[in-house]
């Protein structure tokens, strides 16, 4: 049987300021089909998906769909020609009911009025097509990052799209909720949609897709059969080099630390709705995981240490001392560090650039009577620039304009600028290229060689095996259980997880 294409890109070229994103890039999407779009970041996936829904108009480049040439100038014209997109971060509004988001700019009308029994009707039965179970009256915001997501891909889908495109669409779902998504893109094929899936996830690459089409630097690799291209051989491609296997990163360290300095000593410290009362003890030098399913109180529990939720029960111990923390401005000034999970909206000042967002923090910890010179900035700028390898045309690049990975890079020499005991890392490598996952799992390594005390949360098992000396388990709010280094495999894992105490 002939394949049918439902889109192709011939030779698309774009170009910012100092910065060459794309070059004679092509593209192929078969009906029915995923095709992976794998690169590193700075690679032009994210670029190639604007051009394609009309965010950025392409310098030079031709755009078929079903063997017709489009002309795509804007978000409405991508719709018009059956291109939906859900991106990484969602892009809803929060402030509306989810049945308002779902029918945004297409409400269903009567004697011109809104007919929200309608709408809110066609939105219950949606979503419960897509098995779920939320109620469409209520304010997106009170729905978890994981529930916000599957909605924007049901409007998506709603919206009889010829070719959906899914940016990272995994990264704020548990193991149950990509089991759906997947069924959903099984369903879709099976309807004749061809599927543009971004992820770093290479298991799900093997798991759904037929073919994979690789960028680099802004140009293509190739494209390649799923089932014909080994890993290795993908991430060799992707990277440009033969590459250093993450299997060879491990903390060589773990065994080393138990008789250090107790940098941190919870006891029965909680914040009531998020985090029940636990008991926690860190070593300077020591990198400890937690580990846990979506809405196990990961983050709550870093976010009560750190005061972005204030602790309203149990005391804190910080490098020998009591300490009160009200706020993060407290936890900073007493020498504590947070990357926070949702990058795009606690991360990265957008309207800022590099090193504006590079300084903040210490100018914040400092205080507004001890102000920063320019030459600093630009030195300390400068600085971590250069040591943890941030791709940026300039300092003074907008940070919305690097990549996901590289904005990451800027949150973290932001922290590392001011010279932190203790640092949080939440999900710091979701939706980031393999080649910066391994970046910053040896720099979080190095970090705690030198004496720095790490807490690192993360959805890979496999990342927290490689990096962390001690696990503590979370469910439903409370730490369950904790596994030495001698116990840190992901049976063990697993079990703990799934079963509470160790």
């Amino acid at each position: 049987m002939k394949e049918e294409v439902v889109l192709e890109m011939k030779n698309v070229n774009k170009t910012f300021p100092g910065v060459k994103a794309l070059t004679d890039v092509s593209f192929k999407l078969r009906k029915g089909e995923v095709n992976a779009l794998m690169g590193e970041n700075g690679a032009g996936k994210s670029t190639l998906i604007k051009v394609l829904t009309g965010v950025y108009e392409m310098d030079e480049g031709e755009v078929y769909i079903e063997g017709k040439p489009v002309v795509i100038k804007s978000p409405q014209d991508a719709q018009k020609h059956g291109i939906s997109t859900v991106y990484q971060e969602v892009n809803l509004c929060a402030n509306l009911t989810v049945a308002e988001n779902l029918y945004a700019d297409r409400e269903p009308m009567k004697f011109g009025l809104i007919d929200w029994k309608t709408m809110n009707r066609k939105s219950q039965e949606l979503l419960a097509g897509l098995d779920i179970n939320i109620d469409v009256t209520k304010v997106l915001s009170n729905y978890s990052i994981a529930i916000q997501q599957m909605v924007a891909i049901a409007r998506a889908v709603d919206m009889d799209c010829k070719v959906l495109i899914l940016d990272e669409p995994t990264s704020s779902l548990d193991d149950q909720e990509v089991e759906k998504l997947f069924m959903l893109m099984e369903r879709l094929k099976k309807k004749g949609v061809g599927i543009v899936f971004v992820t770093h996830f290479l298991e799900q690459v093997y798991r759904i897709t037929e073919h994979i089409t690789v960028l680099r630097n802004g140009t293509l690799v190739g494209e390649y059969e799923t089932e014909n291209l080994p890993r290795v051989e993908l991430v060799a491609k992707m990277m440009g080099k033969s590459f250093d296997d993450l299997a060879d990163i491990k903390n060589e360290n773990a065994s080393n630390v138990k008789d250090n300095e107790v940098i941190l000593d919870a006891k029965e410290l909680g914040h009531t709705g998020t985090i029940k009362p636990f008991n926690l003890v860190m070593h300077k030098g020591e990198v400890i995981g937690l580990a846990g399913l979506l809405g196990s109180g990961r983050s709550e529990l870093v976010r009560s240490i750190y005061g972005a939720d204030r602790a309203d029960t149990g005391t804190l111990d910080f490098k020998g001392q009591k300490v009160l923390i009200g706020a993060p401005i407290d936890a900073i000034k007493h020498g504590m560090a947070y990357l926070p999970e949702d990058r795009k909206e606690e991360g990265i000042i957008a309207d800022l650039s590099v090193r504006e967002n590079i300084i903040i923090a210490l100018q914040a910890k400092r205080g507004v009577f001890n102000l920063i010179s320019r030459k600093e900035q630009e030195e300390f700028a400068d600085k971590y620039i250069d040591a943890i390898q941030i791709k940026t045309a300039s300092r003074e690049t907008l940070i919305k304009q690097l990549s996901g990975g590289n904005q990451q890079k800027v949150i973290i020499a932001r922290w590392l600028l001011t010279q932190p005991d203790f640092l949080i890392l939440d999900e710091p490598t979701r939706g980031i290229d393999v080649g910066t996952k391994t970046e910053i799992q040896k720099l979080v390594l190095k970090l705690a060689s030198e004496g720095m005390t790490v807490m690192f949360i993360s959805s890979e098992i496999e990342e927290m095996i490689r990096t962390c000396s001690r696990m503590i388990v979370m469910r439903d709010g409370r730490k369950v259980g904790e596994l030495d280094e001698n116990e840190l495999d992901q049976m063990s894992i697993m079990k703990a997880i799934a079963g509470g105490d160790k």
